[in-house]
């Protein structure tokens, strides 16, 4: 540890994307017993699993000093110090590299990307290095690390900061892909990442950081936890199954609100992990409503709902089905800058109530 510190002891005082990281940042902590938001969630799963284990430490882009791009990790080098919250110089590559080999020897880094777009920079060691190590020496060396950010469509970004890479990363074996929604999703999910034994892939959603959710007094313990490869049914229902991961879940609640509305109950399904997928809960959902919409904010071809597709294609599931399986997707362009065109980017809530009506064959 000493060493990395050394590495990274001169903290980078510029930002990379301070415009537009700026204009989503909200630095006021939920207060309520019973309110969370998905930032301070973060932020405690980061603080606890710190104090619960000093094998455990974060790195990247100003993520110490300056309190992190989003303050996810805010007050956690004040209260840890240099040499277990270390700010790195602006190489993903060469900061995933160092974090992966810091896991290889023992440590349990949580390598944070300023937004997953840039963990291009970083996708060897990523892909190359941590998902395949335990695989190639034959389960001799084990590679517990979270890769950590922001990913997915943001505001007014451009097509460069708003792709999701859910899809990416959940095709490669030897990574676990965690697509979290409610500040409960973060906040258990990453607390399990951390404490996992393989890389995790741990992937936020830029526009959800500020946003509150009412949470149990189970989800303020440090004991809390959520198991990696488990599905959460957010909305009963009979009618319809909608499945969805990170922000379009919320997506897919207000469209089942509305159509709750018109007498369709819609369940919803919240994947929250990509890899390992779930895909029990989904079949045995769609074996009780007979139809299933798959909505993702990334793009069609070859996407988590294309996956699920064919999973159902390739399932007993199959044989319930009353209508074809339907997609709802961002559109297959880059992602426009304008704002007006990036609303017809992204899956929006009468996207999927027409896509529920057309499954039904309603009008």
């Amino acid at each position: 540890m000493a060493t990395l510190a050394a590495v990274f002891g001169a903290a980078t005082k510029h930002s990379k994307c301070m415009g537009y990281c700026s204009r989503l940042i909200n630095t006021t902590f939920s207060r309520g017993a019973h309110q969370l938001t998905v930032r301070d969630a973060l932020n405690s799963a980061l603080d606890e699993e710190l104090e619960r284990d000093n094998t455990v430490f974060i790195l990247g882009e100003e993520v110490a000093q300056y309190d992190g791009a989003y303050k996810v990790t805010r007050g956690l080098w004040k209260k840890f110090g240099d040499k277990r919250v270390m700010d790195t110089p602006i190489t993903e590559m060469g900061f995933a590299g160092i974090a992966v080999g810091a896991a290889m020897a023992g440590l349990r880094p949580v390598c944070e990307f300023m937004t997953y777009n840039f963990s291009m920079q970083a996708i060897d060691h990523v892909i190359n290095s941590a998902a395949k190590t335990y695989y190639m020496s034959d389960g001799k060396v084990t590679v517990p690390i979270v890769f950590r950010g922001p990913n997915g469509s943001s505001a007014g970004v451009g097509a460069q900061h708003s792709q999701c890479f859910g899809a990416w990363y959940s095709q490669v074996p030897g990574l676990k892909v965690i697509s979290p929604y409610s500040a409960e999703d973060n906040k258990g999910l990453l607390k399990s990442a951390i404490r996992d034994s393989d890389p995790v892939v741990f992937l936020e959603h830029e526009l959800m950081y500020g946003v509150s959710f009412d949470v149990g007094e189970e989800v303020l313990s440090k004991d809390f936890l959520v198991p990696i490869g488990k599905c959460k049914i957010e909305r009963p229902g009979k009618d319809v199954t909608l499945v969805s991961h990170s922000k379009p879940v919320g997506t897919c609640l207000e469209a089942a609100k509305e159509l709750a509305a018109k007498g369709i109950e819609c369940e919803v399904i919240n994947l929250r992990t990509l890899r390992p997928l779930d895909d029990e809960t989904i079949f045995q959902s769609v074996i009780k409503t007979n139809h299933l919409v798959v909505v993702e904010g990334g793009w069609p071809q070859c996407g988590i709902a294309a996956d699920i597709s064919a999973r159902i294609m390739e399932s007993p599931a199959f044989n319930y089905l009353d209508a074809p399986v339907l997609r709802v997707t961002g559109a297959d362009v880059p992602m426009p800058y304008a704002k007006t065109l990036e609303e017809h980017a992204i899956p929006q809530a009468k996207h999927i109530v027409t896509a529920v009506k057309r499954v039904l064959g309603l009008p």
